[in-house]
């Protein structure tokens, strides 16, 4: 089965394809198929309505199974900011430095015990037909970081974030050991009886 990935991040794509590489699956993302220039506009003020509404409209562009994730930072100092906002959370066209240089500006001389933060991946998964978007939410607690961890891995704001139980941040974890704790990882293997279903290997 052909999974279109709602994203141009060649990182997410990555890693769903490590995540996924027990499946049957033929993991394409948006460029592949031809719509990286479609714009689907994240409007909503929750991780779920964002994720199913991506994965609904690309499931209908490209008519193929989809699955789309909205994902962010949520930090205890801000009152949950960025949030759903964390990808445009430095403005349009910003870095990914910019976006975590910007978070660590804004929390300076914030002490660790008031520096945790969570981040969330909701996962929807859309078929283009009229069946329901299955949907599911993963979690990882830490906290944020005082500069950018050294690390050849993750992308985002992984390289302020330290999970809790670890003392380095997402970036310099090995993609196995990230895959397996992250938020993402953590939805990934929830929907993963999905999938096989799906792909007709459940």
């Amino acid at each position: 089965m052909r999974l279109l990935i709602a994203s141009t991040n060649p990182g997410k794509i990555r890693e769903y394809g490590q995540m996924f590489s027990d499946l049957h699956l033929e993991i394409v993302g948006l460029r592949a198929v031809g719509l990286d220039t479609l714009v689907v506009d994240e409007p909503y003020a929750t991780f779920e309505e964002n994720a199913v509404h991506k994965a609904q409209a690309y499931a209908r562009a490209s008519g193929l199974t989809t699955l789309a994730d909205d994902s962010g930072l949520e930090v205890d100092a801000l009152g949950g900011r960025p949030g759903v906002y964390t990808a445009r959370y430095a403005g349009e066209g910003a870095s990914d430095q910019d976006r975590y240089t910007k978070l660590l500006a804004e929390i300076a001389g914030v002490p660790d015990a008031e520096r945790g933060a969570r981040f969330v991946c909701v996962i929807a998964v859309a078929q283009p037909g009229s069946e329901p978007v299955r949907q599911v939410r993963g979690e990882c607690v830490g906290h944020v970081a005082h500069a950018p961890g050294d690390g050849a891995y993750g992308f985002g704001v992984d390289p302020v974030f330290i999970p809790d139980g670890y003392d380095v941040t997402f970036n310099a974890l090995p993609p196995d050991v990230k895959n397996r704790i992250s938020h993402r990882g953590r939805a990934a293997q929830m929907i993963l009886p999905v999938l096989a279903e799906l792909a007709g290997t459940g």
